[in-house]
């Protein structure tokens, strides 16, 4: 790994070195469970999933256009996506509450899809792309492949592009069934489903920065490779993430199992805590992070009540994402990352533990039960209406870090 070539200080090809493209079609053809095994040529490198989101926004989308996406979701997204393709969310709410129709809160749906769209439509917002996260950013939830199928299915009758984002794919635990995009036999629509993953998160390689893009459709990847210029990877860094791909024998009996273990043992000491100080969480099996309510802590039920407790919560040197920074359409929800060590898991726990239950915290009476099954309406500005300018909430969020 540290014997460096002359040729990895030169310029390399821009789609990816050749040689690394092959581990990564060799790794996600196995750990992917790939239907079909997966060709070099289309993989495009990047330097992190955040310039694969960018530029496929420009690629796919002419700017006003809009794209789909369930929310809660990753809010980084959709700095990229305007940045670059100058487009806006179309957001497709999912609600705590738990109705006839559905089995657990936040749960997406085909029709709720078709409902944001239609929506869209009457504002002239013409929307090209369906945007998945999978496992959930910040929801932890995972996909069963039957809704997988129903919402590739929705995206090809409405001749939509899907990006399929599963940078949490082997960040999955409680042996939980995970199905990737990669292993379906067969897509609606091949040529506009378009798949993408990372080492930053599976592999706790977040400062590495590179991202994968696999495509079958030759245009969108001639086109990305353009725009991969700007975004490519240092040929040493490609070089020793292709001797830690080719190791097999760690991977399957230490880094993953161990990796999942510490994952499973930091989630169950996260939640256990925060039951005991009376906030409960939504049940996930995937990501790095638990997405709990913290609604009976505001003191009102208002977006602005919501930052004010987070504000409180930074104050005590708690770095707790607030829902408005995922675009949740309810106030109260914080996404906490578990991915840590345990001494500060403990902190935290303590931390929260001080300042929710200080004299000066004022819990709000009758709400919302520990399931999250609230009957409570979203506020009447978050119904769902695609939002015209992504940069809304701006002066709010500007101090929210989230990853």
């Amino acid at each position: 790994m540290d014997c460096l070539q002359p040729d990895l200080f030169q310029y390399s090809d821009t789609q990816g070195v050749r040689s690394f493209r092959e581990e990564i079609a060799k790794f996600l053809t196995d750990y992917a469970r790939a239907a079909k095994e997966l060709r070099p040529e289309h993989i495009t490198v990047m330097n992190g999933c955040c310039a694969v989101f960018a530029t496929l926004s420009t690629v796919l989308c002419d700017a006003g256009d809009g794209y789909l996406i369930p929310a809660p979701h990753y809010g980084g997204i959709n700095s990229k996506m305007w940045l670059y393709g100058g487009l806006q969310p179309v957001h497709v709410p999912l609600s705590s509450e738990v109705t006839n129709e559905e089995t657990h809160p936040f749960q997406l749906t085909a029709e709720k899809l078709e409902a944001a769209l239609q929506r869209a439509k009457k504002q002239g917002i013409r929307v090209r792309v369906l945007v998945l996260i999978n496992p959930n950013n910040p929801l932890g939830d995972i996909y069963p492949a039957q809704l997988l199928k129903e919402c590739l299915e929705f995206a090809h009758r409405h001749e939509l592009h899907v990006i399929m984002d599963e940078i949490y794919m082997l960040s999955v635990y409680d042996d939980t069934t995970f199905t990737s995009v990669l292993s379906l036999d067969s897509l609606p629509d091949l040529e506009r489903t378009h798949f993408m993953w990372g080492f930053s998160k599976d592999f706790g390689m977040s400062g590495i920065r590179v991202g994968v893009l696999y495509t079958r459709n030759h245009e969108i990847q001639k086109a990305v490779n353009q725009l991969a210029v700007f975004h490519s990877c240092p040929g040493p860094v490609q070089h020793v993430l292709t001797q830690v791909l080719k190791d097999r024998d760690w991977l399957d009996n230490v880094f993953f199992p161990t990796n999942k273990k510490r994952l499973k043992e930091a989630q169950n000491l996260l939640v256990d805590g925060l039951a005991d100080i009376g906030i409960p969480v939504l049940k996930s099996s995937g990501g790095l992070f638990v997405w709990a309510d913290f609604r009976k802590f505001l003191k009102s039920q208002t977006f602005e009540a919501e930052l004010e407790l987070w504000q409180k919560l930074l104050d005590k040197k708690l770095l707790i994402s607030p829902g408005k920074a995922f675009y949740c359409h309810e106030p109260g929800w914080f996404r906490l990352v578990f991915s840590d060590s345990v001494d500060k898991i403990y902190l935290c726990i303590e931390r929260l533990q001080q300042m929710l239950h200080a004299d000066d915290a004022k819990p709000v009476a009758n709400n919302t039960s520990p399931t999250a099954d609230s009957s409570r309406s979203p506020e009447k500005d978050s119904s769902g209406t695609p939002s015209k300018t992504p940069q809304d909430d701006a002066s709010q969020l500007k101090n929210i870090l989230i990853f």
